[in-house]
């Protein structure tokens, strides 16, 4: 299959001309309503807005927000006039976005007011001071000298800030043609987004991702899902992560479908936008999909128009995955596997793959896409059913971590192979099962303990929600198995019931030692649990315990 030599600008324009009248951009909480041609024109107003403000092609500009209308707007309009859009995850408090603007040198910053009760402004006060004082435009921070110019998602004004309608007005000093001059100037192997890991362990790190990188990895995507001009995509997922601005707006602009948007998740929101906006796809990690299955109100809306979509983002229980395409109807639902750093999917399930492979596996590779596994800390391969270090080369590898080439080579090896630090088995044909991260993997014993089978078992208890394993240190065996269950409501499950539930099901040295209940677990904003703040939990609560 050929790969598209195409800017995420030409992306857009090539739909703007095959069908301009059609629904390109829906927010139902907004009632927004924008044709392809309207977006377009949306997208080159703030275009020409950003090349007022003096940002060059290869500029690094930072958005700060939920899924507002002016984020796919910034999005499309980055990729016309050549500045990489760094994307900034909304859960980040002071010290994470000073961290993030500095290693970026960005020099704009696109910002909410607000995200759940937090205050984006007064955190940016908070890290520069100067603000207060500052012209627009005009910024002069000694700790982030590269940084210029911000924009905030209001109608007020701010000192020494932009706001959206600023930025509007200032494009109307650009041309058409000036514009258009600027986009003829990009070329597709450019980057274009810069998207940080998100720090399910250590320090983030800026993904370098080019227009080929991305336009054709959201291609691919809605091929697997078999998504057409026709379908409607619900996306409550977050733009900051390649999960919403890759698989989702990318993907759905590739094939001229329409995007429906939900700002920020909520179940019954999601539930009601399916119904009214008859949407046929439906995008989610496996916690959302659970919030929607078991909301109260769930058998108040029609879901008969859902067809396909994508589930994804961290492990997929087969239970969950079994709901989502008998009680929502998702038939055709698939499984997507990759990691930012390659744009982000390597694997995925197929619409007609039986459900044990789409329950089992995280599928097989894209096309263009090489997968191999390796015995860990070796170029060795290892043979098919036999667990080792996934690599994946191809279009999809990232350019590289920004301003980091140290952590750029170890993670991509001089034959342009991308070593993603997840443990995987893959068969005779190609599909692929991820079995955990090698910083997972329990050493019990000598024994080599995969948590996500362990979490696959206890998934079948009838009282259990969610589950999650981790190993903890122990002076014995090395390494011990806990379990954080969160329990369905009204259960009064007990750690010992969970331990005799396992017996005679499961080896011996897999039965958790330790099992302790949660009504959550701690989460990057993007929905993927963070195991390593489980881990310190444990540890806090086996020293009290003793």
């Amino acid at each position: 299959m050929a790969l598209l030599d195409l800017t995420i600008g030409e992306l857009l324009e090539r739909k703007v001309k095959e069908h301009p009248d059609h629904e390109a951009v829906v927010y139902p909480e907004r009632g927004i309503r924008w044709s392809y041609r309207e977006f377009d024109q949306q997208v080159n107003q703030a275009a020409k807005g950003f090349m007022a403000l003096g940002i060059e092609k290869g500029d690094h500009v930072a958005i700060w927000s939920d899924n507002k209308p002016e984020w796919v707007t910034s999005q499309f309009a980055s990729g016309k006039m050549g500045a990489v859009l760094v994307t900034v995850n909304t859960s980040y408090q002071v010290q994470e976005l000073e961290y993030l603007l500095q290693q970026s040198d960005a020099t704009t910053l696109i910002l909410a007011e607000t995200f759940k009760g937090t205050s984006y402004l007064d955190i940016l006060y908070e890290v520069i001071p100067e603000l207060e004082t500052s012209k627009k435009g005009e910024l002069q921070s000694s700790k982030l000298p590269k940084l210029k110019n911000i924009v905030v998602l209001s109608e007020k004004q701010y000192p020494g800030c932009y706001n959206w309608n600023d930025l509007i007005q200032l494009g109307e000093r650009v041309t058409d043609q000036e514009l258009d001059e600027r986009h003829k100037t990009l070329n597709y192997r450019d980057v274009i987004n810069m998207q940080y890991t998100s720090g399910t362990t250590g320090f983030p790190k800026g993904v370098m991702l080019s227009h080929y990188n991305i336009v054709n990895n959201g291609n691919l995507v809605a091929d697997c899902i078999e998504l057409t001009k026709s379908d409607r995509l619900c996306i409550p997922v977050p733009f900051f992560h390649c999960f919403g601005c890759v698989m989702g707006t990318l993907a759905t602009v590739a094939k001229g479908a329409t995007m429906v948007i939900i700002e920020q998740f909520d179940p019954e929101k999601v539930l009601e936008a399916v119904d009214r906006e008859k949407c046929t796809a439906l995008h989610g990690v496996p916690t959302m999909f659970i919030a929607e299955l078991n909301h109260p109100n769930f058998d108040q809306y029609d879901l008969s128009h859902l067809r396909t979509g994508i589930m994804a983002g961290s492990n997929c229980p087969m239970e969950v995955m079994k709901s989502v395409m008998d009680k929502m109807g998702i038939s055709e639902i698939t499984i997507a596997y990759g990691q930012t750093e390659s744009s982000p999917v390597i694997t995925q399930t197929r619409t007609d793959d039986p459900i044990e492979l789409r329950v089992k596996s995280v599928g097989k590779a894209h096309p263009n896409v090489e997968v191999k596994i390796i015995h860990p800390g070796t170029d060795d391969e290892v043979p098919p059913n036999t667990p080792g270090e996934l690599c994946t080369r191809g279009y999809l590898v990232m350019e590289g971590y920004y301003n980091n080439e140290e952590a750029t080579q170890a993670a991509i090896d001089n034959e342009g192979w991308l070593h993603t630090g997840d443990i995987a088995v893959m068969d005779e044909n190609g599909y692929v099962e991820v079995t955990g991260r090698m910083k997972d993997m329990v050493i019990r014993g000598g024994e080599n303990i995969y948590p996500r089978e362990i979490e696959e078992f206890l998934y079948t208890h009838p009282d259990i929600l969610d589950v999650q394993v981790i190993g903890i240190p122990d002076p014995k065996y090395g390494e011990e198995l806990m379990a954080w269950i969160i329990t369905k409501k009204q259960s009064k499950l007990t750690a010992d019931e969970v331990r005799e539930f396992c017996k005679g099901k499961i080896a011996y040295y897999k039965i958790p030692k330790y099992v302790e209940f949660t009504d959550e677990y701690p989460m990057t904003a993007s929905g993927k649990i963070q195991k390593f703040k489980l881990r310190e939990k444990a540890k806090e609560l086996i020293v009290q315990n003793k």
